[in-house]
């Protein structure tokens, strides 16, 4: 099928896309990599009276280091983002899951900030913002604003974005760990996720003086499991570690079934990914960067 008809703009300045999708009485649309839009107009479940492309704007397309932080432009490409040096050094689990994003032409057009607004429940991006507890920049007509990750994913496929806002920027804090591991399944690599988890600890002299975990793909949104790092940060690190920090995440996820799984079979698979991941965080020695 073919799009429903519409208005094309493709500003240069962020400031002209935002003053645009204001006149578009909350009937605009963005267009950054298009991977997810384009098949929702084609469908025509999206008829946007305005279509403003955000191509042109070259101040959105960047990698870089901010002192504790890594900052990264809403237009920076999947693929960038995959391939950053940065992104390994300091950022090592988002750099992991990347290769897991969908396929590689996506990966070559998709963008960060068009990912994380799509808000799919079962999409990495949105679960790494969350687990690095990200902070999005977003720009509308009354100016810039910061919103938490976490209450930036409302529900499935939504975000709290005002109709006239666009998200400028991504700030991943960095955590000083030593130890991470990411795993995922689907059904064919680069599908969505049936079940993934994201780990990251930092060692104590008897236990784990810090730990983050974040699971996607079991629930309405990315959680990130903050009962769970708790546990974690009183226990001493053992043999049964691993099997503990399993039954911990099983026990703290509710997943619903759908066609594609059971939500028994999700709260499993959790589990077996959880201890091959802790297994693999605890394995690991390296030295964050300074």
């Amino acid at each position: 099928m073919k799009p429903a008809r519409f208005e094309y703009f493709a500003p240069t300045t962020l400031d002209a896309a935002v003053a645009a999708l204001a006149t578009a009485n909350g009937e605009g649309k963005v267009l950054a990599g298009g991977q997810s839009l384009l098949p929702l107009l084609n469908f025509r479940m999206a008829r946007p009276a305005l279509l403003v492309d955000l191509n042109g704007i070259k101040e959105l397309s960047f990698i870089e280091l901010r002192g504790d932080s890594v900052a990264i432009g809403a237009l920076t490409r999947h693929c960038e983002i995959e391939h950053s040096p940065l992104i390994a050094s300091c950022l090592p689990v988002m750099s992991a899951a990347m290769r897991h994003v969908a396929h590689l032409a996506i990966r070559n057009r998709g963008t960060i900030g068009g990912s994380l607004s799509h808000a799919d429940p079962a999409a990495e991006l949105p679960m790494m913002a969350m687990f690095y507890g990200a902070s999005l920049t977003v720009q509308g007509p009354a100016g810039r604003r910061t919103i938490a990750a976490k209450d930036f994913f409302v529900d499935a496929l939504t975000n709290c974005l005002e109709a006239e806002d666009i998200v400028a920027e991504i700030e991943f804090p960095i955590p000083r760990h030593d130890g991470w591991a990411f795993e995922e399944v689907a059904r064919r690599f680069g599908d969505f996720a049936l079940a993934s988890i994201a780990v990251s600890i930092k060692r104590g002299p008897t236990g784990l003086d810090d730990a983050r975990v974040a699971v996607m793909g079991v629930a309405d949104t990315p959680l990130r499991l903050e009962g769970v790092e708790k546990q974690l940060r009183e226990i001493a690190v053992d043999d049964r570690t691993p099997d503990r920090f399993s039954e911990w995440v099983r026990s703290s996820v509710t997943p619903n079934s759908d066609l594609h799984a059971s939500g028994e079979y999700r709260t499993h698979l959790l589990g077996e990914l959880a201890r091959r991941a802790m297994r693999t965080a605890l394995a690991v020695k390296r030295v964050m960067p300074r």
